[in-house]
């Protein structure tokens, strides 16, 4: 059994970059633990108490869908983790995880258009330095849809680690739609089409129906 720890910055953010993963590692016997940074409304216009007890129900049912073991809520600023010192998520990453030994962590991909999701990237990688008593062997990160692909500079995502997620894109969409405001109409990126185009997509890179896609940032071996 091996230990996976996904960081994510904000809920619905752990759906879509590894749902269909997630749901495998749970089927194969692993047990997957989820780190959330942020309540992932409160900075939208007009946000209110019941707009984010609505978030934690949904992120509560996505995990039970995808086998989730435990999840934790952080309560940093959403969408403003660019106001906040590195160090204080870096901290709340190693205090969320102390006894946690992960062996396998997913997390955002660093070039991504979110500035969220590239802090949590930076933050991941500091927490999880590769000291010697790191249990971490590795880390990979993914894409989101409505924000890796919009990123249109010279450094972006590049996956070379694939998952044949074939068996598990239903249950991916299942969890996506406990997020149900999230969604759009196709051909929104992140609709339930969309979705399923991209993992098919990459399915196609390596021969199978459906995959989903990450960008290694440590293997050990």
């Amino acid at each position: 059994m091996k230990t996976v720890l996904v960081v994510a910055a904000h809920s619905d953010d752990e759906v879509l970059g590894c749902g269909a993963t997630i749901a495998k590692h749970v089927t194969e016997g692993d047990q997957v633990h989820l780190l959330v940074l942020t309540n992932g409304v409160s900075a939208r216009e007009g946000a209110n108490d019941t707009d984010i007890a609505s978030r934690e129900l949904a992120l509560s049912n996505a995990a039970k869908t995808l086998g989730i073991h435990k999840v934790v809520q952080c309560d940093f600023p959403d969408n403003q983790l660019d106001s906040v010192a590195l160090l204080d998520i870096v901290q709340c990453i190693e205090n969320k995880t102390q006894g946690l030994s992960p062996d396998i962590i997913y997390t955002h991909n660093a070039s991504d258009l979110n500035i969220d999701h590239q802090l949590t990237c930076r933050a991941v990688q500091t927490a999880f330095r590769p000291q010697p008593d790191c249990s971490v062997k590795t880390i990979l990160t993914f894409e989101v849809l409505s924000s890796t692909e919009w990123q249109f500079t010279e450094q972006k995502f590049s996956a070379n680690w694939f998952v044949d997620v074939s068996d598990f894109i239903e249950q991916k969409i299942t969890a996506m739609q406990c997020y149900q405001y999230e969604l759009r109409a196709f051909p929104h990126p992140r609709s339930v089409e969309g979705i399923k185009i991209l993992a098919n997509y990459h399915g196609m890179r390596i021969g199978v129906s459906y995959a989903e896609a990450f960008q290694v940032l440590r293997h050990l071996t």
